[in-house]
């Protein structure tokens, strides 16, 4: 797949697009292939999506019975009589998520149904908050302004700061990114820089508690990737916008349909208990309800999901491929209570509030500042529709403690909310993430197996881009759709990224200073 820079796709003048290999635009009557896609997460719709676009036969299979995957959601009736969809909780739609956004326009072309949030504070336990209102967009200029405009950065922060530890940062290079720092963890990265204490809490330990870990324990280069998708190597800045309706709603039920008009199976409620190759090509995919018979396969997991699978399916792969499945972790437990208060919080809250030392509460958000079911049930009622995070839970926590703790720091950070009435809650304990353990970028798998009709897909895979977290899932997703459809002879999806290198000569001349030895 070929690049080059491109201005289209957003605001940057350098993102990149990543040309699919030529070929014919879609399938012949009668020559289309069946392809079973095997989760119906954002990874797998993007899958399906880039297949069943282009004229193959594609089967979605989902074990639950709505389709999203971490961004699903299910009805329920509150203690008040009230119908309202609970989810997995607030997630941040980035402009420079180019690919995932993409996906969204096959149904919602200008994407009226994403909303933008004025700002994205982080406010610690200490008293300092940071915006990112007013933080210029076009870097380097985003991190010179977050810097100059944040409290945790004071005159002796920055002369404390360890300049040449810190120019690694300037250019940020995927994959080499990879080699050089996977072994480091983001923890001991951030001491070796001297970044201030509030600083580390605020700026990036938020960034590493998005992916569900403890910073002790992510991989730098993770961490590094992520400064550069949102500091330095986009100038598409650091707001985001979130959906107008729950996710089900606003996202995937309109997704599903588009798909089941490019002829597409969906069958959720459906989970593959196993892969066995084909004798003849491809392979049988294996349900509680029967086998079915597929030329090719888009394994599209979460990490324990793919686990199982590919246990279960003793023929698949090689010995050291299916090894490294083995070893893939998952990130400790994490929490999302939604609470459902009989009196509003203060006109001036913000829809999300980033939190850091706050017992376990990392973010806060207000439901009906930009979602159209809780602003719908805020005003009948007089209430918020209040929901915490809490990330990376030590294992063996008593979850009621958790919850409780949760709610006592929420009154604490908004103590308008003391005098409130739980109507109902909700809790959400889940355990699915992808973890990134420090020195194990080289062992996870990628989208290619070592079977030319089985492509795996996901936010946990070894992708050689700077994507993270959904633009990860989604980009994946596309690349495991493409590399089948080259293998037919068929072009793929048109594929964009923020730039996989520092954006300017100044900048990249800076950072490979650090790879020359101190003059002594």
């Amino acid at each position: 797949m070929s690049t080059r820079p491109a201005a289209r796709r957003g605001r940057d003048r350098k993102a990149e697009v990543l040309m699919p290999v030529p070929g014919r635009d879609r399938f012949a009557r009668g020559d289309a292939p069946s392809v079973a896609v095997v989760g119906g997460g954002i990874a797998g719709l993007a899958a399906a999506t880039g297949l069943a676009e282009r004229g193959a036969r594609v089967t979605l299979y989902e074990r639950e019975e709505s389709l999203g995957g971490r961004l699903a959601g299910h009805r329920t009736r509150l203690a008040d009589g009230s119908e309202v969809t609970m989810s997995r909780g607030f997630h941040a739609f980035f402009r420079q998520y180019y690919n995932l956004r993409g996906l969204l326009r096959r149904t919602d072309p200008a994407l009226a149904r994403l909303t933008p949030l004025p700002d994205y504070p982080l406010r610690h336990s200490g008293g300092l908050t940071d915006s990112f209102a007013r933080v210029p967009r076009t870097p380097p200029l985003s991190a010179l302004g977050f810097v100059a405009l944040s409290p945790t950065f004071g005159r002796r922060d920055l002369a404390a700061l360890d300049a040449r530890a810190a120019l690694p940062l300037l250019d940020v290079r995927v994959p080499d990114v990879y080699a050089r720092f996977d072994q480091v963890s983001a923890t001991a990265f951030l001491e070796r820089v001297r970044f201030p204490e509030a600083a580390h809490h605020l700026a990036f330990e938020v960034f590493s508690r998005s992916f569900f870990a403890d910073p002790r324990e992510l991989s730098a280069a993770e961490l590094m990737v992520m400064f550069h998708i949102y500091f330095l190597g986009s100038s598409e800045g650091l707001l985001f916008d979130v959906p107008d309706e729950p996710f089900p709603q606003a996202l995937w039920e309109p997704l599903a349909d588009y798909l089941r008009r490019l002829g597409a199976t969906v069958r959720t409620g459906t989970p593959v208990q196993g892969v066995e190759p084909s004798g003849t090509g491809g392979a049988e995919v294996r349900t509680g309800t029967g086998t079915g018979r597929h030329d090719a396969v888009v394994l599209a997991l979460d990490t324990a999901g793919l686990r199982q699978v590919v246990a279960a399916s003793p023929r698949l792969g090689t010995a050291p491929w299916r090894e490294d499945v083995a070893a893939l972790r998952t990130a400790p437990p994490f929490l999302v209570s939604r609470l459902w208060l009989d009196r509003p919080v203060r006109a001036g809250r913000p829809g999300f509030l980033g939190t850091s030392g706050y017992d376990g509460l990392d973010n806060i958000s207000v439901l009906e500042r930009y979602e159209g079911e809780a602003a719908r049930w805020a005003a009948k009622n007089g209430g918020s529709v209040v929901e915490l995070h809490a990330y990376a839970v030590p294992a063996g926590t008593d979850p009621e403690t958790v919850q409780d703790a949760l709610l006592g720091q929420l009154r604490r950070v908004y103590p308008e909310t003391r005098l409130a009435r739980v109507v109902d809650a909700r809790h959400e304990w889940r355990s699915d993430c992808p973890l990134f353990p420090v020195g194990t970028h080289h062992r996870r798998p990628t989208v290619r197996t070592p079977h030319p009709w089985l492509m795996l897909a996901g936010d946990g895979l070894r992708c050689d881009l700077p994507v993270a977290l959904m633009e990860r899932a989604t980009t994946t997703g596309f690349l495991a759709a493409n590399a089948l459809l080259a293998g037919w002879g068929i072009r793929g999806q048109v594929l964009w990224s923020v730039p996989r290198a520092g954006r300017s000569r100044v900048l990249r001349a800076l950072g490979a200073l650090a790879e020359r030895p101190p003059r002594r």
